[in-house]
This record gives C-alpha cells, structure tokens and sequence, in this order.
C-alpha cells in the first residue's frame, strides 16, 4: 500500500459488521453493486464489472426516472480477492486517457479482517492539491460516506448482522 499524503490524499475507513467475502461480493456482483453505488434516491446501473486488473469498471446513473447518464467508466488496476481493489479513472474502460470530470482519482478500497466483522478503508489520490480539495469540496466524504453506509446496510443484512 502506498503512503497517504494528506495534501493529495482523501480517506474514509469503517467498521462493516459483516464478514470480508460478503463485502467483496457487493462491490464485485453486479446486482449487488448497482444496490449502493449512488446515493439514493439516484439509482446506478453496472454497465462493466470485469473485475480483473485491466478489466473495465463502468456505471452509469439515473435520477427521478431520468435516463441514465454516465457516472463511472475506470479500469481496476490492482485486484486482490477479499482484500483490495485499486481503480482509475484517468483510464477509461477502454483504456484510453481520459480527463474525467470533476476530477481524475485512483481510489483503492481495502478490506481487512476484524472481530466485528471488517475494517473498510478507501483512499483516493488525486494527481495535485486542487483536484483533492475539489474533490473534497464537491462532497467527498458525503458522497462516499452515504454510500459505504449503503454497502454496510447490504451487507450487514445479507450477513445477518444488521440489528
């Protein structure tokens, strides 16, 4: 893992009361994925999940009904079963620079084993300080922590561990 650089760097960790595989399985089954990935009331639709290094990661997203417009179109570059997922945007799933917008990130996602179920760690880097503080000021940490509560609601209900 790579150090963070709190300059460059945004992170977000929880504690997901249920086991690693069933996490993993929300971000990588489509079905499942489509279920947190946005913010309610927005509804995301799994365009690609090739969840290999170098496979496409693409979603697309629909508000009040609308049609769907484009939300993420990245490649994974790190895949480690049950434990860590590495994704960029500054490739597109055709693996094509791309500029993305608001801003070019790799987010890496790890899952580490817990005695309450699994500790949840999301690190975004970003290429220079204005991206990062862009990308905190659009609403990064609402954004992503309302939707790794909807992953944690997932997958604490499918464990059984939702109270």
């Amino acid at each position: 893992m790579t150090a963070i650089d709190p300059r460059l760097d945004l992170t977000l960790e929880r504690l997901i009361r249920a086991p690693r595989q069933t996490v993993w399985r929300a971000w990588t089954d489509p079905a499942r994925l489509r279920q947190w990935w946005v913010p309610a009331p927005t509804v995301a639709r799994v365009d690609r999940l090739d969840v290999r290094p170098g496979g496409g990661f693409v979603t697309s997203m629909s508000d009040d009904g609308g049609p769907f417009v484009p939300h993420t179109d990245a490649i994974f570059l790190v895949v480690e079963p049950e434990a860590r997922l590495v994704f960029s945007n500054a490739i597109d799933s055709d693996w094509r620079p791309a500029s993305p917008a608001p801003v070019s990130m790799t987010a890496e996602i790890s899952l580490e084993e817990h005695p309450d179920g699994t500790r949840y760690r999301v690190v975004v880097r970003h290429g220079d300080p204005a991206d990062r503080d862009r990308h905190e000021t659009l609403g990064f940490f609402d954004g992503w922590g309302t939707v790794t509560d909807a992953l944690a609601a997932l997958a604490e209900r499918e464990s059984g561990a939702a109270s």
